[in-house]
C-alpha cells in the first residue's frame, strides 16, 4: 500500500513538472521564436505604445471614423476580459428595441443616407469583440467618413478596398475589413 502511494506521488510530481512547467515554457518559447507578433497579442504599436490589437475590436463613435460591430460585453464595449455575446434570440422582446437604438446610432450622424444598414452593424458578434466589419458595412459608412474628413468618397472607397481581407485560402470565412487598421490608414492620409 505504501509503495503504491509513493509511486502515485512520484508520478504526480513528474507529470506536474512536465505538463505544468516544461511543456508551457517550451510552447511559449517556440511561439515567441516563430510567431512573436501573434504570440504577443497581435498588438499595433504607435510611438512605442500599444494602441490596439488586430484581434479585438475597439469602440469608435467619432463620425470621421468607421465604426465596428456592436459589442455586448460588460461593463463597457469591447471589454476583452468579459467576452460574451448578447444572448438575445429573435424571440426576445428586448431585441427590437436594442436594434432600433443601434439603427438610430448610425442614422443620427448620417441622416441623409437612405441605404439599408447592413445587419452586422446592428447585431453583436458571438464574442462581442469582433474587430472586422463586412464590405457592405464599410460601404454604408463611406459617405459619412468622407464628409467628416472633407475627402472625396472615391478616395475613402479606394482605401476600404485596399484594406479588404478576402476569404482565407479562398474558401474560409467571408471578405472583411479590420476597422482599426482602416481607421489608422485614414489618420495617415495627407
Amino acid at each position: 500500500m505504501l509503495r503504491t502511494i509513493l509511486s502515485a506521488t512520484v508520478l504526480l510530481i513528474v507529470f506536474t513538472i512536465i505538463t505544468g512547467i516544461i511543456y508551457p515554457l517550451s510552447v511559449t518559447g517556440l511561439a515567441q521564436l516563430l510567431f512573436p507578433f501573434q504570440s504577443n497579442g497581435s498588438l499595433i504599436m504607435r510611438e512605442g505604445k500599444p494602441i490596439g490589437s488586430l484581434l479585438i475590436g475597439q469602440y469608435f463613435d467619432d463620425p470621421k471614423y468607421f465604426w465596428g460591430r456592436p459589442s455586448a460585453t460588460q461593463p463597457y464595449s469591447y471589454n476583452a476580459s468579459s467576452s460574451s455575446g448578447s444572448n438575445m434570440a429573435q424571440s426576445n422582446p428586448a431585441l427590437p428595441c436594442v436594434i432600433k437604438e443601434r439603427i438610430d446610432r448610425f442614422k443620427s450622424p448620417d441622416s441623409d443616407n437612405s441605404s439599408r444598414i447592413p445587419i452586422d452593424l446592428v447585431t453583436a458578434s458571438g464574442s462581442g469583440l469582433d474587430p472586422h466589419i463586412s464590405p457592405a458595412a464599410a460601404e454604408y459608412q463611406i459617405k459619412r467618413v468622407a464628409y467628416a474628413r472633407k475627402l472625396e468618397e472615391a478616395k475613402v472607397r479606394a482605401l476600404v478596398a485596399a484594406y479588404m481581407e478576402t476569404r482565407q485560402f479562398g474558401i474560409l470565412g467571408e471578405s472583411r475589413v479590420n476597422v482599426l487598421e482602416l481607421n489608422m490608414a485614414l489618420d495617415g492620409l495627407k
